[in-house]
């Protein structure tokens, strides 16, 4: 999982600049680990034949698989580089690290909705909601389907960009909890 935007142990960090912003965004959204998310992504839309309008077949898979690249790769760059320079906020993602799951799961899920300014104050994350909400907006009314154009269908990727970004950050919470397991079972395997 890219994870260019994850501070772990770093309560105080510089703030980026818009440029730094921009270029961690490029870095994370055209990482190699993104082709397989995007792939089971068109796999689950696929299965259950959302936006009909892109037909069966590899060839609506292949329509589904590309509307879900640009779909992230837009939302990432208008939550974590554009409305965040603009906006003067930190897209990064403070772990918290320590004490128990459920603090930490609510810690994180709410990171959805709080997030840091580029000065450290705490304060409602207007370029994750707004811009999931403009970049929604553009894949809806340029690329998607033309019987899907619609208001509803547009709030459903909205919904859906920012559940899977609620899910992302869950998992960056407990990402290093999760390697520190990976690498014990398979020091324990090999010593074995």
């Amino acid at each position: 999982m890219p994870n260019f935007l994850t501070l772990e142990n770093g309560a105080q960090a510089p703030p980026l600049t818009a440029g730094q912003k921009f270029k961690i965004v490029a870095r994370g959204a055209f990482d190699y680990v993104q082709i397989p998310w995007y792939a089971a992504l068109a796999g689950i839309s696929q299965a259950e034949n959302s936006e009909p309008g892109y037909g069966q077949g590899w060839e609506g898979y292949g329509k589904r698989f590309g509307s879900a690249f640009a779909d992230g790769t837009i939302e990432n760059f208008m939550t974590g580089a554009v409305l965040a320079s603009v906006l003067h906020q930190d897209p990064r993602y403070y772990q918290m690290g320590q004490g128990g799951f459920f603090h930490r799961a609510t810690y994180s899920a709410t990171r959805i909705l709080i997030t840091r300014s580029d000065s450290g104050r705490k304060e409602f994350n207007f370029s994750e909601v707004f811009g999931s909400a403009i970049s929604a907006g553009i894949s809806t009314y340029s690329y998607h389907p033309r019987s899907d154009r619609t208001i509803s269908n547009t709030a459903e990727v909205w919904g859906s960009q920012v559940g899977y970004d609620t899910i992302t950050i869950m998992l960056k919470e407990f990402w290093p909890d999760i390697r520190r397991k990976l690498k014990k079972k398979h020091e324990l395997t090999t010593n074995n």
